[in-house]
């Protein structure tokens, strides 16, 4: 239905007159069929599918707006719509305008016997010609509302000339029906589709219009293309301008935030330096308190701290398996309590089961050196009386990071402030492990002074390059060769010059400075090396004394560096293959952290011992601990010792000793020192020599076996003469006003096992694992001083242990050992899979040195019969 227009009243007042014209219109055209009041050919109509009313001829008059609706009519659909006299200006039947249907006259597929007129005139060049029949009828029929008419067909001609359109068709009836809804609906003119839509080949049109550039052909083309590249310059400049001005405001941005962060990042920075350096400042002050009253504090009752924190690096610490374990291996240093006057609380770095809670407040217990013991956590506290055991919080908050354990107990608030009432009015001191810059941290919320060097002169000579050089300022026997090597020319130069000055030399060491044990450490054997006979051979015709001069060493020089690159990469391999795979990796890691170049012992029989020194705040150096290395699959990693030693003369060692212990204090190095020595017999001179290899600024794990061991037997190590002494029990009782006699001793021997690494001991609980040792004899005698007892590090995994094995004489206590040894490995291991150990490493070594001692014996023996 078409829409109302503003000119609808005025319509409505000129019908009676349109519909007499209609009426005179129709006899002159002798037509007897009336389509709303105009004569129309119905055939024509219903082809074209319009619907359409049929009323008789005699029915229109002024009043046929009321009979139209009483007569009958017949429509071709039911929702047809019928345009009226009364109310449109059109004359004839016409659908509703939609301008997204492709033909504006729906189609009927009934047929009506009657024609309709069609009003078609043609635009060429955008331009109507007023002359033309088609277009004059087409005006004279609608000459009532042609003021709306021509405002659509002038925007239609302006279109087409605009798009060099060269014949349009237009259907008047659209045009007309366009022009109401134009005045009606549209406040702008309407885009180009609805009014193509008037067009009887809008398709064609379409198409046309639709082409790239075809604007640009029609009227004003040139103006529009230039006002079409104007805007897009224009628009391309300011997105060129609106991007540059986003890339600097992000880079404005950026920098801003970059440069808050940095100055945060500044002043934190800071902020941790000068904390650290107050820090630093009171611990200084506080060593030297405790330097001024060491005799009196060491005298009177006082309390231990033990933190056996390993202050590794973070790339070190997170490539440990086992970490929190392994901080874990001295739970013995419990048995300084062995002093009457040591408290000791002990801080560790893992949840302990009940299990092994137990069996260290019983075995604390077997000489009476406690009246009284508490262990607990960090969440429950009680009295304590002799020795405590302590867990930060923050073991629970940080499971994964492989933190050190003073930097756990740095932020475990609960168990510093625990840590504090229990030395509120007591006098205390701290000993830790690996120095770290934590400990400082925990010294000063504690108040307290640590016994040990400053972490920073703590790292420098627990390298391998720091401790040759102060054996080196100790004037103390070293293995031949160079440290602090950082890149591969200078690797291949060290070992070339080396290697020429030391033929003797078989085998070659390479050690990193940061590691520690065999884990560091490579080697490589000179008789893979082509040309090293060669080089012997020449040595041997010029002679040791004839050698010296450079000129004759330059030769041997140049022919070793042309095959040490190609020696090092196919015979250069790791001594534990599970740190460094192969050499390529230890070389990567060697050169980063820098290592030692140094020669192996040129025998086969070496040994090497491990001194324990206590370098006190007062000056004095005593010897702690002192015994032979036992070793497992790795040559080169200690995991055991035998106690005492035997392989140095004990004043040849003390004498080393000393002069390492006073090189130390010279450096403000105090606490506990760990020395590695090695001895062989020298074969040119028959002389038995004494390396010192390395050197480690903490509480070993040997010491703290051997105070374990100290406590179960009741007896001292002296390593002056090299002895351990036990006091053996007085069986008759002593009568009143009778002297009572010296109490004599012993000399008993001990084997030593750190870390013994069996897997399968995690299928037994601890309770389990000793009633098992208990039904085969493997026990602790506490009247005879003699037996085996163990040390437990956790409750979760169980792999690892330590043992003590004691007994009168050295032959005895190295056979029993390995036997315990044999025994629990046969009882906890599966048939078929025996799971990783290290059991039967140390067994072999065992019965090694069963054997060569043997041989001495025997050797001893022959002589004084000969």
């Amino acid at each position: 239905m078409c829409l109302p227009n503003k000119r609808s009243i005025r319509h409505q007042k000129s019908v009676k007159s349109l519909t007499d014209t209609h009426r005179k219109r129709a006899n002159e055209a002798k037509g007897d069929r009336i389509i709303s009041g105009s004569v129309v050919n119905l055939q024509a109509a219903e082809s074209k599918g319009h619907h359409i009313l049929v009323v008789p001829k005699e029915d229109f008059g002024t009043d046929s707006k009321s009979r139209c609706h009483e007569q009958p009519v017949r429509k071709t659909k039911a929702h047809s719509t019928y345009l009226r006299a009364d109310r449109d200006c059109t004359p004839t039947e016409t659908p509703a305008f939609t301008t997204t249907s492709k033909s504006m006259v729906p189609r009927s597929p009934q047929s009506l016997p009657v024609d309709i007129p069609r009003y078609l005139f043609t635009i060429r060049s955008g331009q109507v010609d007023p002359m033309a029949a088609d277009f004059c009828h087409f005006k004279q029929c609608f000459v009532l509302c042609w003021s709306s008419v021509v405002d659509v067909l002038e925007a239609l001609q302006k279109l087409l000339r605009e798009f060099a359109v060269p014949l349009a068709k237009v259907s008047g009836e659209r045009l007309v029906e366009l022009s109401h809804v134009w005045d009606s609906g549209w406040s702008k003119a309407p885009s180009a589709m609805p009014v193509l839509s008037v067009l009887e080949n809008w398709e064609e049109v379409s198409e046309l219009i639709s082409h790239p550039g075809q604007r640009y052909k029609g009227e004003g083309g040139i103006e529009a293309a230039a006002i079409h590249i104007q805007s897009s310059w224009r628009r391309y400049l300011a997105r060129t301008a609106y991007l540059c001005h986003c890339r600097r405001k992000w880079a404005a941005g950026t920098i801003a935030i970059s440069w808050l962060m940095h100055a945060q990042l500044c002043r934190v920075r800071k902020a941790l330096q000068a904390r650290r350096f107050s820090q630093l400042e009171n611990s200084r002050s506080r060593a030297q308190h405790l330097a001024a009253n060491w005799k009196r504090i060491q005298s009177f009752k006082r309390t231990i701290i033990h933190i056996p924190s390993l202050g590794y690096s973070q790339r070190k610490r997170l490539n440990l398996r086992g970490f929190d374990i392994l901080q874990n291996t001295q739970m013995s240093r419990l048995c300084d309590i062995r002093d009457e006057n040591v408290e000791v609380i002990y801080i560790c770095p893992q949840h302990l089961g009940n299990d092994i809670l137990d069996y260290y407040t019983s075995l604390l217990k077997c000489d009476g050196a406690t009246d009284g013991a508490n262990t607990t956590t960090a969440r429950a506290s009680s009295s304590v009386r002799r020795y405590i055991i302590l867990t930060p919080e923050a073991v629970d908050y940080f499971p994964t990071h492989n933190m050190c354990l003073s930097t756990l107990l740095k932020y475990s608030p609960q168990t510093l402030k625990h840590i504090r009432n229990l030395i509120q009015g007591k006098q205390a001191y701290i000993v830790g492990g690996v120095a770290h810059m934590d400990d400082l941290a925990v010294a000063d919320e504690l108040g307290l002074a640590i016994l040990g060097p400053e972490p920073a002169i703590a790292q420098h000579y627990s390298t391998k390059s720091g401790g040759r050089r102060l054996f080196v300022g100790a004037e103390i026997d070293v293995p031949p060769g160079q440290g602090d090597i950082y890149s591969l020319n200078q690797l291949h130069e060290t070992l070339a010059e080396l290697m020429t000055q030391n033929t003797d030399v078989q085998r070659w060491l390479f050690k990193i400075d940061s590691e520690d044990g065999g884990r560091g450490t490579a080697y490589c054997d000179t008789c893979h090396l082509s040309c090293y006979k060669w080089a012997l051979q020449e040595y041997h015709r010029y002679g040791p004394e004839l050698w010296n001069p450079k000129c004759i060493q330059e030769t041997v020089l140049l022919r070793y560096l042309d095959e040490i690159p190609e020696w090092l990469t196919h015979y250069a391999q790791p001594a534990k293959t599970s740190c460094y795979p192969n050499w390529a990796c230890f070389l990567k890691t060697f050169l980063r952290q820098g290592g030692v170049v140094e020669a192996y012992p040129p025998s086969n029989s070496v040994t090497c011992l491990t001194v324990d020194l206590l370098l006190e705040p007062g000056g004095e150096v005593t010897m702690l601990s002192c015994g032979d290395q036992l070793h497992g699959g790795c040559k080169l990693e200690a995991i055991g010792s035998i106690v005492p030693q035997s392989s140095v003369h004990p004043e040849t060692l003390n004498s080393i000793c000393t002069r390492v212990g006073r090189a130390c204090l010279q450096r403000c190095i105090v606490g506990y020192v760990s020395v590695d020595l090695v001895t062989f017999l020298d074969h040119n001179t028959m002389e038995k020599k004494v390396w010192a290899v390395d050197l480690d600024i903490t509480y070993s794990n040997q010491l703290a076996m051997t105070q374990m061991l100290l406590m179960m037997t009741g007896g001292t190590l002296n390593c002056r003469t090299g002895c351990l002494e036990a006091p053996i029990p007085i069986r008759e009782k002593c009568y009143e006003h009778q002297i009572v006699p010296k109490v004599p001793v012993e000399n008993l021997c001990a084997v030593i096992g750190n870390h013994l690494v069996h897997s399968d001991l995690s299928m037994l609980y601890n309770k389990v694992f000793l009633m098992m040792c208990n039904a085969h004899g493997i026990r602790f005698n506490k009247k005879t001083k003699q037996g085996t007892v163990f040390a437990f590090f956790d409750s979760s995994e169980r792999s690892s242990i330590g043992m003590i094995t004691v007994s009168e004489d050295l032959q005895r206590a190295l056979a029993t050992f390995a036997r315990h040894l044999s025994v629990i490995h046969q009882e906890i291991s599966v048939p078929k899979s025996q799971g990783e150990t290290n059991f039967m490493e140390v067994i072999k070594e065992i019965e090694d040195i069963l054997q060569m001692t043997a041989q001495n014996k025997l050797q001893g023996e022959a002589k004084p019969a000969s």
